[in-house]
């Protein structure tokens, strides 16, 4: 199979065109798309909090995170990208849609924020050699085409001794209700048709995929959400929406 043929078979045609006509909402707070603003200052705080621990930093520093080099593949508009990068990460931020980039580089600019922005695959980055101390992969794997060849390519960009979180959500009845049924039909908190039921990966299948190149999970929590009141926060429970942690081990480390 050519490369060109290998790097398009985990992009889905119509998920990449449903994100297109949404490019130009990712910075309305109060927005379509308010759910991942709050779920966007929750998951910054699990993984700054997490990395400093890891890495013996202040989460309260200026630049907790300064010096890690760090990828956010599906970056959409740049939300997540823009909050690590002013925790003083070095961010590269990659999506297969071209109309998110525009949007996530016009904000950065205006924010006077240094970030790198590329429309990629994770495939591409992978085929080149592209390597990262953190790897964030949060709420992409529930809308690719081919989820054990996508998390192939993530997990060979994660480099010795580095990170990746992972943030999607779990397949179960419940998730059906809630996700489905209640997130876009009932609350209308998505727009219908955002998910699909069957692409959402389990917590087990997700450390199964990254075991087999041996990335060991190190934490996992649940993400409660009330959609009332518009809060989100961590929860022992993983019935619908999950994050994980997972770690690659280190040249030489027994």
């Amino acid at each position: 199979m050519a490369d060109d043929d290998a790097h398009d078979r985990t992009v889905d045609a119509d998920e990449l065109a449903r994100y297109r006509a949404l490019a130009d909402m990712w910075w309305q707070p109060d927005g379509k798309l308010w759910p991942l603003h709050v779920l966007n200052r929750l998951r910054t705080g699990y993984i700054r909090d997490h990395l400093c621990e890891r890495y013996g930093r202040d989460p309260a520093g200026p630049a907790p995170l300064a010096g890690l080099r760090m990828l956010d593949i599906g970056c959409g508009g740049g939300l997540l990208s823009e909050a690590m990068a002013g925790l003083g990460a070095s961010v590269h931020g990659v999506d297969v849609s071209d109309s998110n980039i525009q949007v996530a580089r016009l904000h950065a600019r205006e924010q006077g924020l240094a970030i790198t922005y590329e429309t990629a695959t994770a495939e591409a980055l992978a085929g080149r050699g592209a390597r990262y101390d953190v790897v964030l992969n949060m709420e992409v794997v529930e809308h690719v085409a081919d989820l054990p060849a996508f998390m192939a390519a993530v997990n060979r960009l994660i480099s010795p001794g580095g990170h990746t979180f992972v943030a999607t959500i779990n397949r179960n009845a419940v998730s059906f209700v809630v996700a489905i049924l209640g997130a876009e039909y009932i609350f209308r908190l998505l727009p219908r048709g955002t998910h699909q039921w069957s692409r959402f990966p389990t917590p087990g299948e997700m450390e199964t995929l990254l075991e087999r190149d041996g990335i060991t999970t190190v934490r996992r929590t649940g993400v409660k959400v009330n959609p009332l009141t518009r809060r989100m926060w961590l929860s022992p429970s993983e019935s619908v929406n999950y994050m994980l942690l997972a770690r690659r081990q280190a040249e030489g480390e027994i």
